[in-house]
This record gives C-alpha cells, sequence and structure tokens, in this order.
C-alpha cells in the first residue's frame, strides 16, 4: 500500500499527518510504531488520522509513537488544525472533536491558537503535582533545568509504582525571568520531546497556581524546541477555564512511502 502523508511540527513536536476522510486507511499498531520511527520511517513524535465526523469539521485521531491511540495531544491539535486548512477543508476558524471532545481553533499565519478543556482540580503529591489538561500529567518544580536529567527522573515517576500501568506525562519546571522553562518526558514515546502541548499547559495552570508570575492570565513558555504560550481564566483556588494554547504550527513536508 501506497500511503501519501504530510509532516507538520510544533515547536519541535512533530507528527505524520494522513487524510483519511475516505475512511479508507486503518493502520495496525505495528504500521503506525513504523512510520514514527526516526531510523527505519518517516520520524514522529505521533501519528494522527483526520477524518470526518458529524456535528464538527473533523476528527482527530492520536496515536503516539509506540503505536498506540492515546489521549490528548495539544500541539497535535493545534498542526491537525493547519492540516485541515491546507486541504481547504477550513479557512480561519475550526472546531473538531478530538478522543477527551471538542475543540476550537484560531489559526493565523503560522500561529494556532487551540482551546483546551477546563481543568477542575489539582491534586499535591508531596512538593509535586498531578493534573489533566486532556492527557495526565504530573509537575515538579526544578532547579539547574538546563542540566537537569529528564529522561532518567522522567522514568522513574512514569513507571512508579502509582503509574506505571497507565502512565503519566512527567513535566520539570523552572521559572527564569519572565518566562516558564519546560521540559517533558512523554508517555508514549518513552523520551523527552522538544515540546508538548498538555504538557505546557500543565506547566502554565501550576506556575498559576503557585503564583510564579505577576501576570494572572497568561503564561509564556519555552521549551526546547520553542515558545508558547497559554492564556487562561483562573477560578481560584484550583479550576481553570478558557484555555487557550498559543504558538506556531508548521508545514515541513509532503510523500509518500510504502506500507507492507
Amino acid at each position: 500500500m501506497t500511503l501519501h502523508f504530510s509532516k507538520y511540527q510544533g515547536t519541535g513536536n512533530d507528527f505524520i499527518l494522513i487524510d483519511n476522510r475516505d475512511k479508507i486507511i486503518s493502520l495496525t499498531r505495528e504500521q503506525v510504531k513504523f512510520l514514527c520511527d526516526r531510523r527505519f520511517g518517516i520520524g514522529a513524535d505521533g501519528l494522527m488520522l483526520l477524518e470526518l465526523t458529524e456535528g464538527s469539521d473533523f476528527k482527530m485521531v492520536y496515536y503516539n509513537s509506540d503505536g498506540n491511540e492515546s489521549s490528548m495531544c495539544g500541539n497535535g491539535g493545534r498542526c491537525i488544525s493547519a492540516f485541515a486548512k491546507k486541504l481547504g477543508l477550513i479557512q480561519n476558524e475550526t472546531t473538531f472533536i478530538a478522543v477527551d471532545g471538542e475543540h476550537k481553533s484560531i489559526l493565523s499565519d503560522t500561529v494556532v491558537r487551540l482551546q483546551m478543556n477546563d481543568v477542575k482540580g489539582i491534586e499535591r503529591i508531596s512538593e509535586d503535582f498531578y493534573l489533566n489538561t486532556g492527557s495526565p500529567h504530573y509537575v515538579r518544580l526544578v532547579s539547574g533545568l538546563k542540566d537537569f536529567d529528564v529522561y532518567e527522573e522522567g522514568r522513574k515517576i512514569r513507571y512508579n509504582d502509582r503509574f506505571a500501568a497507565e502512565g503519566t506525562n512527567v513535566n520539570f519546571i523552572e521559572k527564569t525571568g519572565d518566562a516558564l522553562h519546560v521540559r517533558t518526558y512523554e508517555r508514549g514515546v518513552e523520551d523527552e520531546t522538544f515540546s508538548c502541548g498538555t504538557g505546557v499547559t500543565a506547566a502554565a495552570l501550576i506556575a498559576a497556581h503557585l503564583q510564579l508570575f505577576a501576570e494572572k492570565d497568561q503564561c509564556r513558555i519555552q521549551t526546547p524546541g520553542g515558545q508558547l504560550t497559554v492564556k487562561y481564566q483562573q477560578d481560584p483556588p484550583e479550576s481553570f477555564s478558557n484555555i487557550w494554547l498559543e504558538g506556531p504550527a508548521i508545514f515541513v513536508f509532503e510523500g509518500n512511502i510504502e506500507l507492507k
């Protein structure tokens, strides 16, 4: 089978995008894993199928690079919105369905703003935090983030007794000047990624919860892959609504690949 694909990235978080509006493409776990492999396939943190659904412009079906269908991906949601515009399916606004429900996107040039789900609570775990922003996220405030061993420390948390079965993403954060620096270990990728949309959203909400910045309605985020902004309305002490993830969503290339 010859498969046509497009490659997109959002602050270094990269994805394979496939137009499946005709519903003729069905991929196995091993095929998704092969396509995302950086040595033998196309290479990506994840893969998405764009499909049609009633009541919305499209449906986002997301797979992690391990081949398993996964929870919400924020940068993926922004990239699939840009892909839908490239296909001529939408113009500058869209409403689509993801695994965690309905999302709205607003597009301007290469910048995509994605509305995230409301967050109704934050769990305190010792000095750390746990919350769900469409995907589960563990957040730890650290010092010396630039030289921090995200892979080893992230794995310890992701595979501890509580999270081993279902997994969690793990974010390490540090305030530097007027920006929050974030590095993320992603489940399903099982490594550090250049950026994680639901992760930086979780990190921004924890920064607001801890009152790390003077601004009360937004947080500027620096990831290894680039800059993102999270805007929100805080309903103290632990609830957030009207959450928007904003940043670039860039088309990289397109092509064809043979699948066995």
